[in-house]
Protein backbone atom coordinates (compact mmCIF):
# COMPACT_ATOMS: atom_id res chain seq x y z
CA UNK A 1 0.00 0.00 0.00
CA UNK A 2 1.16 3.67 -0.80
CA UNK A 3 -0.01 6.28 1.43
CA UNK A 4 0.25 10.13 -0.04
CA UNK A 5 0.53 12.88 2.63
CA UNK A 6 0.17 16.52 0.80
CA UNK A 7 1.76 19.53 2.13
CA UNK A 8 0.58 22.62 3.91
CA UNK A 9 -2.47 24.03 2.68
CA UNK A 10 -2.65 21.09 -0.04
CA UNK A 11 -5.14 18.25 -0.64
CA UNK A 12 -5.78 14.98 -2.19
CA UNK A 13 -6.02 17.52 -5.40
CA UNK A 14 -2.84 18.53 -5.35
CA UNK A 15 -0.90 18.03 -8.80
CA UNK A 16 2.07 15.25 -7.82
CA UNK A 17 -1.45 13.30 -5.49
CA UNK A 18 -3.10 12.96 -8.79
CA UNK A 19 -0.88 12.22 -10.85
CA UNK A 20 0.40 9.67 -8.89
CA UNK A 21 -2.96 8.01 -7.96
CA UNK A 22 -3.53 8.04 -11.94
CA UNK A 23 -0.12 6.44 -12.79
CA UNK A 24 -1.36 3.75 -9.96
CA UNK A 25 -4.48 2.88 -12.09
CA UNK A 26 -3.33 2.17 -15.12
CA UNK A 27 -0.71 0.00 -13.89
CA UNK A 28 -3.70 -1.72 -12.68
CA UNK A 29 -2.47 -0.89 -8.90
CA UNK A 30 -5.30 2.10 -7.70
CA UNK A 31 -6.28 -0.18 -4.52
CA UNK A 32 -2.94 -0.02 -3.42
CA UNK A 33 -3.03 3.60 -3.67
CA UNK A 34 -4.06 5.78 -0.52
CA UNK A 35 -4.12 9.69 -0.29
CA UNK A 36 -6.30 10.98 2.47
CA UNK A 37 -6.88 14.98 2.98
CA UNK A 38 -5.03 15.39 6.28
CA UNK A 39 -7.01 18.25 8.72
CA UNK A 40 -5.12 21.05 9.32
CA UNK A 41 -4.15 19.99 13.01
CA UNK A 42 -1.18 18.34 12.82
CA UNK A 43 -2.52 15.78 16.09
CA UNK A 44 -5.72 14.52 13.98
CA UNK A 45 -3.67 14.68 10.78
CA UNK A 46 -1.06 11.98 12.28
CA UNK A 47 -4.88 9.98 13.95
CA UNK A 48 -6.24 9.99 10.06
CA UNK A 49 -3.20 8.02 8.98
CA UNK A 50 -2.40 5.61 11.74
CA UNK A 51 -6.33 4.64 11.54
CA UNK A 52 -5.27 3.35 7.66
CA UNK A 53 -1.93 2.28 8.67
CA UNK A 54 -3.65 0.07 11.78
CA UNK A 55 -5.49 -2.13 8.56
CA UNK A 56 -1.57 -3.07 7.07
CA UNK A 57 0.75 -4.73 8.14
CA UNK A 58 3.68 -1.67 8.25
CA UNK A 59 6.26 -3.63 6.13
CA UNK A 60 3.58 -3.42 3.39
CA UNK A 61 3.26 0.36 3.48
CA UNK A 62 5.07 3.20 1.88
CA UNK A 63 4.65 6.29 2.87
CA UNK A 64 5.37 9.44 0.63
CA UNK A 65 5.12 12.94 1.70
CA UNK A 66 5.54 16.08 -0.01
CA UNK A 67 6.73 19.15 2.32
CA UNK A 68 4.68 19.19 5.81
CA UNK A 69 3.56 15.63 4.41
CA UNK A 70 7.36 14.45 4.08
CA UNK A 71 7.59 15.69 8.06
CA UNK A 72 4.63 13.62 9.08
CA UNK A 73 5.61 10.54 6.73
CA UNK A 74 8.65 10.66 8.80
CA UNK A 75 7.34 10.79 12.07
CA UNK A 76 4.97 7.80 11.13
CA UNK A 77 7.84 5.47 9.47
CA UNK A 78 9.90 6.14 13.03
CA UNK A 79 6.88 4.98 15.44
CA UNK A 80 5.44 2.32 12.89
CA UNK A 81 8.48 0.89 11.08
CA UNK A 82 7.26 1.13 7.38
CA UNK A 83 9.17 3.49 4.88
CA UNK A 84 9.03 6.88 3.76
CA UNK A 85 9.88 8.61 0.40
CA UNK A 86 10.01 12.11 1.13
CA UNK A 87 9.48 14.74 -1.60
CA UNK A 88 11.24 18.28 -0.65
CA UNK A 89 10.21 17.25 2.62
CA UNK A 90 10.01 20.09 5.68
CA UNK A 91 12.19 19.09 8.29
CA UNK A 92 11.19 21.07 11.66
CA UNK A 93 7.71 21.99 10.44
CA UNK A 94 7.34 23.83 13.92
CA UNK A 95 10.44 26.05 12.65
CA UNK A 96 9.41 26.59 9.33
CA UNK A 97 5.45 27.32 10.17
CA UNK A 98 6.15 29.87 12.37
CA UNK A 99 6.23 32.76 10.07
CA UNK A 100 3.05 31.30 8.89
CA UNK A 101 1.30 31.59 11.92
CA UNK A 102 -2.72 33.48 11.03
CA UNK A 103 -4.88 33.12 8.54
CA UNK A 104 -4.66 30.34 6.28
CA UNK A 105 -6.64 29.68 2.65
CA UNK A 106 -6.41 26.09 1.29
CA UNK A 107 -5.55 26.05 -2.29
CA UNK A 108 -8.02 23.06 -3.69
CA UNK A 109 -11.03 23.41 -1.12
CA UNK A 110 -10.62 27.12 -0.67
CA UNK A 111 -11.79 26.22 3.15
CA UNK A 112 -9.89 29.14 5.60
CA UNK A 113 -8.78 28.50 8.68
CA UNK A 114 -6.15 30.05 11.22
CA UNK A 115 -2.87 28.10 11.99
CA UNK A 116 -1.95 28.92 15.97
CA UNK A 117 0.71 28.05 18.27
CA UNK A 118 -1.29 25.05 18.97
CA UNK A 119 0.16 24.24 16.04
CA UNK A 120 3.29 24.76 15.98
CA UNK A 121 2.99 22.86 19.58
CA UNK A 122 1.56 19.95 18.25
CA UNK A 123 4.03 20.03 15.57
CA UNK A 124 7.11 20.27 17.81
CA UNK A 125 5.90 17.67 19.88
CA UNK A 126 5.97 15.37 16.57
CA UNK A 127 9.37 16.59 15.84
CA UNK A 128 12.03 13.89 15.34
CA UNK A 129 15.39 14.95 16.20
CA UNK A 130 17.14 12.24 14.12
CA UNK A 131 16.28 9.63 12.11
CA UNK A 132 16.82 6.42 13.90
CA UNK A 133 16.86 3.90 10.32
CA UNK A 134 18.34 5.99 7.24
CA UNK A 135 17.72 2.75 4.58
CA UNK A 136 14.33 3.27 5.50
CA UNK A 137 14.20 6.70 3.71
CA UNK A 138 14.12 8.04 0.04
CA UNK A 139 14.56 11.68 0.15
CA UNK A 140 13.74 13.31 -3.47
CA UNK A 141 14.73 16.72 -2.95
CA UNK A 142 15.31 20.06 -5.69
CA UNK A 143 18.23 22.89 -5.19
CA UNK A 144 15.64 25.21 -6.80
CA UNK A 145 13.10 24.76 -3.75
CA UNK A 146 11.81 28.46 -3.49
CA UNK A 147 10.07 27.34 0.02
CA UNK A 148 12.69 24.80 1.78
CA UNK A 149 16.20 24.87 1.55
CA UNK A 150 16.93 21.64 0.64
CA UNK A 151 20.63 21.02 2.36
CA UNK A 152 18.40 20.53 5.26
CA UNK A 153 17.20 17.77 4.23
CA UNK A 154 20.35 16.16 2.56
CA UNK A 155 21.99 16.57 6.43
CA UNK A 156 19.19 15.48 7.96
CA UNK A 157 18.61 12.48 5.97
CA UNK A 158 22.26 11.35 6.03
CA UNK A 159 22.66 8.03 5.18
CA UNK A 160 19.39 7.56 3.24
CA UNK A 161 19.23 7.04 -0.20
CA UNK A 162 18.89 10.48 -2.21
CA UNK A 163 18.30 11.60 -5.19
CA UNK A 164 19.31 15.37 -5.40
CA UNK A 165 18.53 17.60 -8.67
CA UNK A 166 19.54 20.99 -9.56
CA UNK A 167 17.20 23.46 -10.42
CA UNK A 168 12.96 22.62 -9.92
CA UNK A 169 10.55 23.84 -7.40
CA UNK A 170 9.28 23.16 -4.38
CA UNK A 171 6.21 21.40 -6.69
CA UNK A 172 9.11 19.10 -7.05
CA UNK A 173 8.75 20.10 -11.06
CA UNK A 174 9.19 16.28 -13.02
CA UNK A 175 8.07 14.17 -10.36
CA UNK A 176 6.41 11.65 -12.45
CA UNK A 177 10.05 10.57 -13.93
CA UNK A 178 10.35 9.50 -10.71
CA UNK A 179 7.58 6.83 -10.50
CA UNK A 180 9.87 3.20 -11.35
CA UNK A 181 12.16 4.41 -8.64
CA UNK A 182 9.45 4.55 -5.95
CA UNK A 183 7.80 1.90 -6.63
CA UNK A 184 11.05 -0.10 -7.00
CA UNK A 185 11.91 1.24 -3.25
Amino acid sequence: MIVYLHGFNSSPASGKARLLGEYMASIGRQADYICPALPNSPRAAIAAVEALLAQAAPAAVTLIGSSLGGFYATWLAEQHGCKAVLVNPAVHAHLLLRGALGPQTNWHSGEKWVLTEAHLAELAALDVARISRPERYLLLAQSGDEVLDYRDAVAYYAGARQIIEDGGNHGFAGFERHYPTLLDF
